[in-house]
């Protein structure tokens, strides 16, 4: 089954159709992601701020991970949680979202870095960890993190417009990106 039949098949479900034709589900749903996201996304840029060396200069690096991450971590979870039933409602629209692939794309970057930033530099925190100013490595992966974030709020933001939906006339590359078939004809 491909991803688009995965859709289409989800798209059926009873699950779907309650989310997607709640009075109030979908709000919530959608509310509770947006304030995860605020939780989630405000920790992360103070700890990247601090791995910059633009604030926190005089706490050392791990008591803020220290602090931070536990909070960050839950706002991370439900924001996933959510943003996956967020999906659940609409799943086909979604999926064929030029933006919504952007955000994956950049989701995926994202936890990439923060996997090598804790696995390579973060191991050897003891050796930084009281700099005002970390190491070179600590400042890229901060810096990566801030713009592939700021992308995914604006990819994220942008799904719900459909500038390049199937259902609109749409050029060749935008059709075949977006897995939506020939054109209907008029």
């Amino acid at each position: 089954m491909s991803l688009l039949g995965f859709c289409e098949w989800l798209a059926n479900t009873s699950w779907s159709t309650g989310i997607h034709e709640s009075r109030y589900g979908y709000s919530i749903i959608e509310s509770v992601h947006v304030l995860s996201l605020c939780v989630f996304l405000g920790l992360a840029v103070m700890l990247d701020l601090r791995l910059l060396g633009v604030s926190f200069r005089r706490t050392a690096v791990s008591d803020v991970v220290e602090q931070l991450l536990p909070w960050t971590v839950a706002g991370f979870v439900l924001m996933v949680i959510s943003g996956m039933l967020l999906f659940t409602a609409i799943p086909v629209r979604t999926y064929q979202n030029i933006f919504f692939r952007l955000k994956v794309i950049m989701l995926i970057s994202a936890g990439l870095n923060v996997w090598v930033f804790h696995s390579t530099v973060y191991r050897k925190v003891s050796d930084w960890n009281l700099a005002s100013v970390p190491p070179r490595r600590a400042r890229v992966a901060a810096g990566l993190s801030l713009a592939l974030w700021a992308g995914i709020v604006i990819a994220g933001r942008m799904i719900a417009y459909n500038w390049f939906d199937c259902d609109r006339p749409q050029g060749a590359i935008i059709r075949l990106v977006e897995e939506c078939g020939p054109p209907s004809p008029e």
